[in-house]
């Protein structure tokens, strides 16, 4: 009795630090989320598939419901509940596969991502004339990054009123538009990744977490039940 009490709050008290480190992983999440939303709200108008806007609300998303599971996991430690913990289990089990899969989808099938989100985004560029938002948007990012149009300044072929490029891809402000040669799609994803490499060795360590955290929760979950055995 007295062993497995004792083996008991040994994993209790690891799956507590576990979970409190997972928990502080999602606030880091969460608030590289935030600063990404802020960094790119001269874009907000633009579609959501587009590179910076998407991985901004994905680490919104995944760091709340990260946030609320190491939650959930402290909770259920501490109390030694056993409902508390199966459903941290669950719902961790599923948030990994749901990680696991959206890994594997972004790797087999980045290049029909990147071809859906270039035609969303000249798609929008359809209504640079009428949406004050999407004009503003596409001059924001045509000035912070240098570039013109989705692939290359064609794009803006038929879509201003005087057929010629709009004034955010002219790299002097003269009657000549002497135009940035660079693609504004490539440039956002390469401005992305360069700005994201720490976030996914973070993620990594994350998903180490993670992965221990269920190992632990199934070991204390186990180990309550031996314990009300031996009680009984």
């Amino acid at each position: 009795m007295s062993v497995s009490r004792c083996c008991l709050c040994c994993v209790k008290y690891l799956m507590f630090i576990f979970n409190l480190i997972f928990w502080l992983g999602g606030c880091g999440l969460f608030g590289v989320g935030v600063w990404l939303a802020f960094t790119q709200s001269e874009f907000s108008s633009l579609p959501l598939s587009f590179p910076s806007l998407s991985a901004a609300n994905l680490l919104l998303v995944a760091g709340g419901i990260t946030m609320v599971t190491g939650f959930l996991g402290c909770l259920g430690a501490l109390k030694e509940q056993k409902c508390l913990l199966m459903t941290f289990f669950v719902i961790l089990l599923i948030l990994v596969l749901i990680e696991v899969a959206l890994i594997v989808v972004l790797s087999v099938y980045h290049e029909e991502l990147d071809k859906r989100a270039k035609d969303d985004l000249k798609e929008g560029m359809k209504k640079y004339l009428t949406n004050e938002g999407m004009k503003n948007s596409w001059d924001n990012m045509q000035k912070i990054f240098k570039c013109c149009g989705v692939s290359n300044h064609t794009d803006w072929h038929n879509k201003t009123s005087s057929g010629k490029l709009p004034e955010s891809c002219c790299r002097d402000n003269n009657d000549r538009c002497n135009h940035w040669e660079e693609p504004c799609y490539e440039k956002a994803k390469d401005w992305l990744l360069a700005n994201m490499t720490s976030v996914l060795g973070f993620g990594v360590c994350i998903g180490v977490v993670q992965i221990l955290a269920l190992v632990f929760s199934l070991l204390m979950y186990c180990q309550i039940l031996r314990a009300e055995k031996y009680m009984d």
